[in-house]
């Protein structure tokens, strides 16, 4: 598969790239929404950074990793069909850049969340370095099946605003408690806010980026 075959942007490294950082958007934006926050995770650029298009165009506008069924289950088809391509497009990637996933971060927010977790602990994926998830779950799709056992100690950094009436904070908490239990190393925090990214949390992550991809 060709990086080519999702729409996305791409921010370089400052030099010969020590990790990838990838973020997915959240509902009804596209690859543009997040991009800022790659400067601010990783402000010396060791990573090459890239943010990419959800496939899909549906109602009310903007781009979709997959159409809504309900909370914390996806609709089945449609992320299936995602969750293949864009795990093509991360081994393109891997490939292109020679960066292994156990150097790749890979975080999103809202559905790009949910896709992000998927991704990174979905049973046919290499583990990646870490995990970012901004107001998400951990989808339940019929078919599709998480492998906590062999990412002991794996790196995840969870945000949730407390007052979230789009994706309720329990579903945040109990990502937490799933996670925790199969042995997952969870940074977590709780903001006072409604369905968002706190910038005081990302700031705190640009350390916990640098941990989980460190210097050679």
């Amino acid at each position: 598969m060709s990086l080519d075959s999702l729409v996305h942007r791409k921010r370089p490294s400052a030099g010969e790239p020590e990790g990838a950082l990838v973020l997915l958007h959240g509902r009804a934006t596209d690859e543009n929404d997040l991009f800022p926050l790659l400067d601010m995770l990783d402000p010396e650029r060791r990573l090459a950074g890239y943010t990419l298009r959800g496939p899909f165009n549906l109602p009310p506008g903007g781009w979709h990793w997959y159409e809504l069924a309900g909370i914390p289950t996806p609709d089945p088809p449609t992320f299936t069909r995602t969750f293949a391509r864009v795990s093509g497009w991360l081994d393109s990637l891997n490939d292109e850049l020679e960066v292994a996933m156990d150097r790749t971060v890979l975080g999103g927010f809202s559905q790009g969340s949910v896709m992000s977790y998927a991704l990174g602990l979905g049973a046919e994926r290499p583990v990646p370095a870490g995990i970012i998830a901004l107001s998400g779950f951990l989808p339940r799709v019929p078919g599709f099946a998480l492998d906590l056992e062999s990412r002991q100690g794996l790196p995840v950094a969870i945000g949730h605003g407390t007052h979230d009436p789009v994706i309720g904070v329990q579903f945040g908490r109990e990502a937490k408690n799933i996670l925790e239990e199969g042995g997952l190393d969870v940074t977590w925090r709780e903001s006072p806010m409604m369905h968002g990214v706190d910038p005081a949390y990302l700031a705190e992550l640009e350390s916990w980026v640098r941990e989980a991809v460190p210097s050679d």
